[in-house]
């Protein structure tokens, strides 16, 4: 197999089973939907962005009027010191050279020092060169910043060139602090705007995880799915606040910069600058859009290797006392080390063609500036007429350069908004019917009728043609051998899954028919695995319960066993349980679910091997806690423990989906059946 083969083999393996491509037209205005809402940050960031590129502009226009202006002035000076007197006419003093003072010469109008001369005055009819009326121009600018500079700075003593120099500066600063203030706030309010747009995605992204039913989180990786709600949307960030940013700014400053050279271009008779100009720039452009290409798909492929070391370091935290119990630890080194290899290869191809793409636009840059000078030095262009390009040449450098960071930016983008969007447009949610019924309580009668249900097609179906009916009050327990369908019946009754045949109805309306919400408000339940947070035990009691007190909490653990080796710890109930309930044994973690079923108070009640994991006496000492719950409450209880379900109102036996036998524990004892084998294995085992 080819190497290109494997690599392609590996990437498809790090997909998740809902991921889709979307075109970049779809992920940025998918994108818009959130950043929409903050339109007028994001907005207000972008035409400070705008004016921060076009700052350069004054600046730009100034340069050509002070070289020719000032040049305009010390000729005319030079020409006033050395030119002798006329014969014939009335003598003038000449001043010494020494004494000339430079507000003389530049006094002196520079639109006057470019006045036609007596020889030239045969060809005053003759139409002025558009070259001149340049020159003329730039001469009558330079002339109001003479006069500018005397009318503030004459006052305090400083006078000619030096005056005219200060104001310059002035300018020169005001425009570069101009630039600074609107920089800032160009990139404050884009990073504003793209970390609430992050908020936004992150929150939308849980909510909708939050919705799914479980048959949507069994087939998911929970390590890829934190990897894609809480570092993706960072890429978001990212390209609100500085991708736009460079957006704003770089197109603004490379559009003044190119058409301050084609107007300077246009003045001064130097048209064919404009064919550079026009063939050059996507030039520059050619070598962004190829490799852009090549790092979306690098990109793509690293962001899904990412998750899958989130989702390894997750799962081995998580396992880590299989991984103890069985020496597995280098193993398990050797198996990250390998993802974060493989990470760090998809890495490096992604960073080989992005950091390409800054030489390339560079070079081609440096020579189309190479050929512009080439071009004026070959047409003999003065210095004045180069000069000037100059800083506009330099400023198109770092736009440029940003420009072609802005191609691997979207590209990044692209790849993680498709990653985020092919999570939120993913639906197994449970649907609710819009006109949906309220439920308060359990009256009547709850029964499943023909109920059958499969988790996958290529299984079949788990649970088959089951039905029964449970009244207020009754106890029912289901038993059979693992994997019978035990644990599904208890999930079809909480609506974790919807049927796939048949019905359940609660109090004559399919379950379908009324709110989730209210669905869950009323059935309680003590998974067989007792899942804790991270937090007090009083705050795990009490979880679906937030108005509880202090002392319903206490009361609750007193009937499931609980309140004595909560106490006899010094932190009692603010003690910490540690990820999962950690610090706890298998039986205390069991008694606080437990607890907290209790405290819930529930109509219904689904106990999912409750007390799989109690010791004989605290098994009897719960046991009866829950009889006394039973009163005014229906239990529906699964159990390995038959001892427990002894005074069940009915007990179904299930054998590959299938009820096979129903009735008390005397009556089905008396069968002979599938139940008494099992009662007479527990008890040979015992």
């Amino acid at each position: 197999m080819s190497k290109k083969k494997q690599n392609h083999i590996a990437f498809t393996g790090n997909q998740e089973w809902f991921d889709r491509e979307y075109t970049g037209k779809e992920v940025y205005r998918r994108l818009w939907t959130f950043a929409r809402r903050y339109k007028k940050l994001i907005f207000t960031g972008a035409v400070l962005g705008m004016v921060t590129g076009g700052a350069w502009a004054p600046l730009f226009s100034v340069i050509q009027p002070m070289i020719n202006g000032m040049q305009a002035a010390s000729d005319a000076a030079a020409t006033e010191i050395a030119a002798p007197a006329t014969p014939g006419t009335t003598a003038e003093v000449v001043v010494p050279v020494q004494e000339v003072v430079p507000d003389q010469a530049a006094s002196l109008s520079a639109a006057e020092a470019i006045a036609p001369t007596p020889e030239a005055s045969s060809s005053e009819a003759q139409p002025a060169s558009k070259l001149e009326r340049q020159t003329k121009k730039d001469a009558e600018k330079y002339q109001k910043y003479v006069d500018l500079a005397a009318k503030y700075l004459g006052k305090i003593g400083i006078t000619g060139p030096t005056a005219v120099l200060i104001v310059f500066s002035l300018l020169m600063t005001a425009a570069i602090l101009l630039k600074m203030i609107t920089q800032y706030l160009n990139q404050y309010f884009l990073t504003k705007a793209g970390m609430i747009v992050v908020m936004d995605v992150r929150n939308a992204m849980f909510k909708h995880l939050q919705d799914q039913s479980l048959a949507f989180h069994g087939r998911s990786d929970v390590g890829r799915l934190m990897s894609r709600a809480t570092g993706d949307p960072e890429i978001i960030r990212t390209l609100i606040s500085q991708t736009m940013s460079d957006v704003c700014r770089a197109p603004f400053e490379i559009l003044t910069a190119i058409l301050f050279i084609c107007y300077f271009a246009v003045s001064n008779n130097m048209v064919s600058l404009l064919l550079v100009a026009i063939v050059g720039f996507p030039l520059c452009m050619l070598p962004i859009v190829w490799i852009g290409k090549q790092i979306r798909c690098w990109s793509k492929r690293l962001m899904e290797q990412s998750a899958g070391i989130g989702s390894r370091f997750h799962e081995n935290l998580t396992c880590i006392k299989v991984v103890k119990a069985y020496h597995t630890e280098a193993h398990e080194v050797l198996k990250y080390e390998d993802y974060n290899r493989k990470a760090y290869k998809m890495c490096m191809r992604a960073t080989r063609w992005g950091i390409l793409v800054g030489p390339l636009t560079e070079t081609v840059a440096f020579a189309l500036a190479a050929i512009f000078v080439a071009y004026c030095l070959a047409t003999g262009h003065g210095l004045a007429d180069i000069i000037p390009l100059i800083p506009p040449f330099l400023i198109l450098y770092k736009p440029m350069k940003q420009l072609g960071r802005l191609q691997v930016a979207l590209e990044n983008g692209r790849a993680a908004l498709q990653r985020i969007f092919s999570l939120l447009d993913v639906h197994q949610e449970l649907i609710e019917k819009p006109e949906a019924l309220p439920l308060t309580t359990f009256k009547e009668a709850l029964t499943f009728q023909d109920v059958s249900f499969g988790y996958t097609p290529e299984k079949g179906d788990i649970v088959k043609k089951a039905s029964f009916t449970i009244k207020p009050g009754q106890m029912f327990a289901v038993v059979g051998s693992t994997g019978s369908g035990k644990s599904t019946l208890a999930n079809l009754l909480a609506r974790f899954y919807d049927v796939s045949d048949g019905q359940i109805l609660l109090d004559g309306h399919d379950l379908r028919d009324y709110k989730i919400a209210d669905v869950r408000t009323i059935i309680g339940a003590v998974t067989q695995e007792a899942l804790l947070f991270n937090t007090t035990i009083a705050e795990n009691i009490a979880y679906g319960s937030p108005n509880a007190t202090q002392e319903e909490i206490e009361a609750a653990a007193k009937l499931a066993n609980a309140h004595d080796f909560i106490v006899a710890h010094p932190d009692g109930y603010q003690r910490i349980v540690g990820e999962k309930g950690f610090v706890l044994s298998g039986g205390e973690r069991q008694r606080v679910a437990i607890a907290r079923a209790i405290l819930k108070n529930p109509p219904i009640l689904i106990l999912d091997e409750a007390t799989s994991a109690l010791d004989t006496v605290t098994e009897q000492q719960v046991q009866a806690a829950i009889n006394n719950l039973m009163k005014n409450r229906t239990i529906f209880a699964i159990a390995h423990r038959l001892s427990t379900i002894r005074q069940a109102d009915c007990i179904l036996v299930l054998d590959q989906g299938v009820i096979a036998e129903r009735g008390t524990h005397d009556e089905l004892y008396e069968k002979g059946g599938i139940y008494r084998k099992l009662c007479d294995i527990q008890n040979q085992n015992a």
